[in-house]
């Protein structure tokens, strides 16, 4: 392992071992507390511009297959592991972890204190940082921060999203026969890709909607026009990275589908530019909700979920002017669920299709197709 070096933006300078790619990173750090899923943490276009401290010490323990991948690829800048595992063992192991960040250009941090990193963040907030296996001088260090854009100034959706449409064709996969089940359809819909994850798209088919995948430049007259020729039924908004209020054309696009009454779901990012597009603007959380472990309440049944979370944002509270809140965060009391009250729109922000995580939160994506 090559020695790396860490500088982050509150003045704390850092070395540590590496493994996966070489070089020069600067991004925002978060922590994540999943107790498993590493690799789908990794692929998960939502982590774009991020380094990822992982509060569970090892990592690394059971590798990397593609089946577990949330993407084509690894889309983060980092990730800060206590202990990495190079010798994984598990049946269903194809590549080591390295193996798979090296592939991707994705630095690999280790043998670092991750409880003080944690907390660190817990009290100071989600920050930027820089790391590097080529510069160790804390002044140069300093220097490449400083005079590099922050996560916020970074249009990331331009580079996560797809560059032509295609149609998803796996539903849910299931674990006794290690395949993915055929989808049984009986909706059509688009789903606006800001950075989507696989296991979205297998909920959504699983849940009977067949689904063709977009870039997000596509435009509102061409959805609207296949809305009103029957083409489809109706809009899924994906998660993303970065921050939604510089996202200015998704955020007229969608009101353009709002006020043509085409029925909308969006999930984590899509969540947020719905708020935004009804006219409230989003705000940063100090630390963000990123794990397996955040429990959320629906308001209509009571019921308790516990849920995969992964954002840096949050709608307002007074965004019950406009929507009811069908579900609730009980860690912090922040809204999780809003259903509209002007047009057949709901959303979420965190991830009921849970990978990694139960699948208590599954019956949204059949809510979705019933409102359909």
């Amino acid at each position: 392992m090559k020695k790396v070096s860490l500088y982050f933006e509150n003045g704390l300078f850092l070395e540590a071992k590496s493994f996966g790619a070489e070089g020069t990173a600067v991004g925002e750090i978060v922590f994540n507390t999943s107790l498993t899923g590493y690799q789908e943490i990794v692929t998960d276009p939502s982590y774009a511009g991020q380094f990822v401290t992982f509060t569970m010490p090892e990592i690394g323990n059971v590798g990397c297959n593609e089946q577990d991948m949330e993407s084509k690829g690894a889309h983060c800048k980092g990730i800060i592991v206590r202990s990495y595992q190079a010798r994984p063992s598990n049946f269903r192991s194809e590549e080591t972890l390295a193996e798979l960040l090296e592939k991707e250009n994705v630095l690999g941090i280790t043998e670092i204190d991750t409880r003080f990193l944690t907390k660190m963040l817990r009290n100071e907030g989600s920050m930027m940082m820089v790391a590097s296996t080529q510069i160790h001088d804390e002044s140069e260090l300093k220097k490449v921060l400083e005079n590099s854009p922050r996560i916020e100034e970074i249009n990331y959706i331009e580079q996560v999203s797809t560059k032509e449409p295609y149609v998803h064709t796996e539903a849910r996969y299931n674990a006794q026969t290690f395949e993915y089940e055929k989808p049984v359809t009986s909706k059509k819909i688009i789903a606006l890709d800001f950075g989507i994850k696989r296991n979205i798209l297998n909920e959504l088919t699983h849940a009977g909607m067949e689904v063709t995948v977009v870039p997000n430049s596509m435009s509102a007259a061409e959805i609207i026009s296949k809305f009103k020729g029957k083409e489809i039924d109706g809009v899924f908004l994906s998660n993303g990275p970065g921050d939604p209020l510089i996202l200015k054309e998704e955020q007229e696009k969608i009101k353009k589908l709002i006020d043509a009454k085409v029925p909308l779901f969006g999930i984590c990012l899509g969540h947020q530019l719905l708020s935004i597009a009804h006219g409230y603007d989003t705000y940063k959380l100090k630390f963000g909700h990123h794990g397996g472990n955040h429990p959320v309440k629906n308001t209509a049944t009571g019921t308790v979920e516990i849920t995969a979370q992964n954002h840096n944002y949050n709608v307002p509270d007074n965004i019950v002017e406009v929507a009811e809140v069908t579900h609730m965060n009980l860690f912090d009391n922040t809204i999780e669920g809003l259903r509209y009250n002007d047009s057949p729109t709901m959303s979420v922000q965190h991830h009921p299709e849970a990978s990694p995580g139960p699948h208590e939160s599954a019956y949204i994506f059949t809510a979705f197709r019933e409102m359909l």
